[in-house]
This record gives C-alpha cells, sequence and structure tokens, in this order.
C-alpha cells in the first residue's frame, strides 16, 4: 500500500515554468526548518438557523464586517512569495492547514513519516518543531479547536495524537484492523473525538481521551476512504472514497453513532481525494454546499439539499487533476468582500482561484511557483497568507499585496 501510495503522488515529468525554477533556486537561501472565524461560532450557525434554512445568519453578517470593503482586484491579489519551506525536500507533503483562528501558526504533514509545525511570525519564519514517531508515510492530520493537539494518521497504520507545544506522541492508536490509515477530522463540536478512514474501506470513531472506538461509531464504504468532512454544526459527515462515490452519514451528538444517509457516485473507479463543506459560501450564495476534488479533470462544486446530506451538482472548474491527491478550499472571508472564491491545487504545477458566481472566465488568479503536482492549499484566519504544498515537498507561502 505505501507504494501504492508514493505511486500516487509520483512526479509528473513537465516543462517546468521559468517562475518555478525560480522558486527552486531560492530554495537553499531560506530556513530548512479553518475552522477560521466559523469555527468559534460552529454552534451559533445551528442554534440561530431554522432546521432546513439554507440562508446564513448573523454569523455571516460577521464574517462579512471583518473583511471589510476592498476591490475584487484587492481580493485576488496574491502574488508575493512570503516564505518558501522545503524541509521536506524530495518527500510530498499531501496536507498542509493553518492553525484554527490563527494568522502565523502553520502545519504540515509528509510522506518521509513526519509532522511539521512551522511559526511565520516574528520574522524570519521558521520550523517550530518536527514531530516524529510514525513508522510510515503520513497520510493526513487535523487541529483541535484549540490548537494545543494534532491527530495524524500513517500508512503505519496507527493515529497518534500529539502535543503541539513541545512535539511530544501523547497516545498512540492502532488500526484494529492492521490497515492503513488515510485521513482522519475532528467532530466540530466535540474534540474528544476523531472520525478515522482505512484502507479496508471502514470508517471509525475514535475516543482520542481513551483511545478506544465508539460503539455504533463505524460504518464501511465502497472502497478504500480517502477524505472527509463534517458540516459546520457536525450533524451530517460525508466521506469520499477511492471507488468514486460519496456518503452521507448523520452523526449522533450524544453516542457518537454514525448512521449512513445517502450515497453519491460521481463517477465509477475515481478517488474521491478531497472533501470540504461550507454552510455558506458567500451573500450571493448562500446555499450549504460542499467542494469535492475527484481526479476528473474538474474541480466540483455541489449543493447541500436537504438535512440527510444530498448533493447536486451546482458548478464545475477545469483544472488539472488525474491521479494525484489535490486538494481545494472555499475562502469564506474574501467571499464577504466581493464575489463567491474557491482555490484548488493542480497537476500542473499551479494554484487557481475560481470565482463561482462567474458564468465565464471564472479563473480570476493562477498563482505559479511550485516544482511539481501542488497537492494542498489553506488560508490563514483573516485570509491575508496563503500556504500550498506539493509533490517535491516544497511549501510556498504567498502573501496579498497591499494596494
Amino acid at each position: 500500500m505505501a507504494a501504492v501510495w508514493q505511486q500516487v503522488l509520483a512526479v509528473d515529468d513537465f516543462e517546468e515554468d521559468p517562475r518555478a525554477q525560480g522558486a527552486r533556486g531560492h530554495r537553499r537561501s531560506v530556513s530548512r526548518g479553518s475552522y477560521q472565524l466559523q469555527a468559534q461560532m460552529n454552534r451559533a450557525v445551528y442554534d440561530e438557523r431554522p432546521p432546513g434554512s439554507l440562508v446564513p445568519t448573523s454569523v455571516a453578517e460577521a464574517s462579512r464586517a471583518m473583511a471589510g470593503d476592498t476591490t475584487l482586484s484587492e481580493n485576488y491579489a496574491f502574488a508575493g512569495m512570503h516564505h518558501i519551506f522545503d524541509q521536506h525536500v524530495d518527500s510530498a507533503v499531501p496536507r498542509l492547514q493553518f492553525a484554527n483562528d490563527d494568522k502565523h501558526l502553520l502545519a504540515c504533514c509528509s510522506l518521509d513519516a513526519t509532522l511539521s509545525i512551522m511559526m511565520l511570525s516574528p520574522p524570519p519564519a521558521s520550523v517550530k518543531v518536527i514531530l516524529k514517531g510514525h513508522g510510515g508515510p503520513v497520510t493526513d492530520f487535523a487541529w483541535s479547536l484549540s490548537n494545543d493537539i494534532i491527530v495524524s494518521t500513517s500508512l503505519d497504520g496507527t493515529l497518534r495524537i500529539w502535543n503541539t507545544e513541545d512535539g511530544r506522541c501523547i497516545r498512540e492508536v492502532r488500526d484494529p484492523e492492521s490497515s492503513e490509515l488515510l485521513c482522519c477530522t475532528f467532530q466540530p463540536m466535540n474534540n474528544n473525538l476523531t472520525v478515522v478512514g482505512n484502507g479496508k474501506n471502514h470508517l471509525q470513531v475514535v475516543n482520542i481521551s481513551t483511545g478506544k472506538k465508539v460503539k455504533g461509531g463505524s460504518s464501511k464504504l465502497t472502497g478504500r476512504v480517502l477524505s472527509l468532512s463534517f458540516d459546520a454544526p457536525g450533524r451530517i459527515l460525508w466521506a469520499g472514497d477511492d471507488k468514486g462515490s460519496i456518503f452521507s452519514f448523520l452523526f449522533d451528538m450524544a453516542t457518537g453513532k454514525l448512521t449512513k444517509a445517502k450515497r453519491l457516485v460521481v463517477t465509477e473507479g475515481t478517488s474521491i481525494c478531497s472533501i470540504s463543506a461550507r454552510s455558506w459560501i458567500s451573500r450571493e450564495a448562500r446555499d450549504p454546499s460542499l467542494l469535492v476534488n475527484a481526479g476528473l479533470n474538474k474541480l466540483l462544486l455541489y449543493r447541500v439539499v436537504d438535512n440527510e446530506g444530498t448533493l447536486q451538482l451546482k458548478r464545475s472548474f477545469p483544472i488539472q487533476h488525474g491521479s494525484q491527491p489535490v486538494r481545494s478550499i472555499f475562502c469564506p472571508l474574501m467571499s464577504f468582500r466581493q464575489g463567491a472564491c474557491v482555490v484548488t491545487g493542480s497537476e500542473d504545477g499551479c494554484v487557481y482561484f475560481f470565482d463561482v458566481e462567474r458564468n465565464t472566465k471564472a479563473i480570476v488568479n493562477k498563482l505559479q511557483g511550485h516544482g511539481g503536482p501542488v497537492l494542498d492549499v489553506s488560508f490563514n484566519c483573516d485570509e491575508s497568507l496563503l500556504a500550498s504544498s506539493d509533490s517535491t515537498g516544497m511549501v510556498i507561502i504567498w502573501r496579498r499585496e497591499q494596494k
């Protein structure tokens, strides 16, 4: 399985963009070394919104106020490189995430069996700590809401819980089926519970305080579980597998029990390698939505049409994505300035910004600088910085240009 994962993340041969060569030329001169705003307000969103309602609450207006009044060109003016990290050089970085409600704390995981926590401020940017202990490639990780803990999954078949301050491994939980662990996510309303997906098609809710499985918190998909995402209140969980299916599950907040609700076959045989859920994209796009990367050379945007997580395709955007585990994200604050924005990696080594409300010319920015397929992207809490990672191990921090 490790060999398969390595093959999936293999670097494609391509003619390197001159700007990408420039970025690679600077690599040795630098250190080797979200829930975002909505995270604090998830409960308010759920409490204020009537069942089945698709209109954002006052929380959305709070995001709009935080975004401020800027022009469309200012929204997407990411161009300058703030910093480049290459401590995982030559091993792919499939996942990176800024800490919740934080501007300068960033983590990533690597196929070299380690994770890194990086500090972007005070300058110069540096690697705060390397998390060592996994015996195989690290496939996924997640920050706890308070950022004091990270959970991670690995092809070594373990879930590990880490102290983010000193990098200690607090607990190791072995998969009961001795299978590779491929993805994980915290339950938004109860960070004592983590959902894990494995290579034998199973989902499992784990209590990280005890290291034990939650009774009734397991289910089986049609293929290997590659991606997970909760809705904001934590009532619906979506899971994607390598057979092209997305399943929705109802999550019982009191017991941790999972109940299978709906299944959508995107395309038979494709890998659903990224799922990202939002209760709303912007004031112009107010439906709950799911953003999906499925290896179809398209980024897919779905509308969530009911309380069981049923999906209806709203739009798709062209990207280069066939076999790599490429990911994408929503940009809620940026979208409240003007337009409705999503950002994705791509196998052509670029980062793409799409405005989902534009019928034509939806690409509003394209960042070049990576030397291989871009696998993941992440914004800090005020969306002033964007991080992107690739299959060569490079992590680039992009800054929004001030007009």
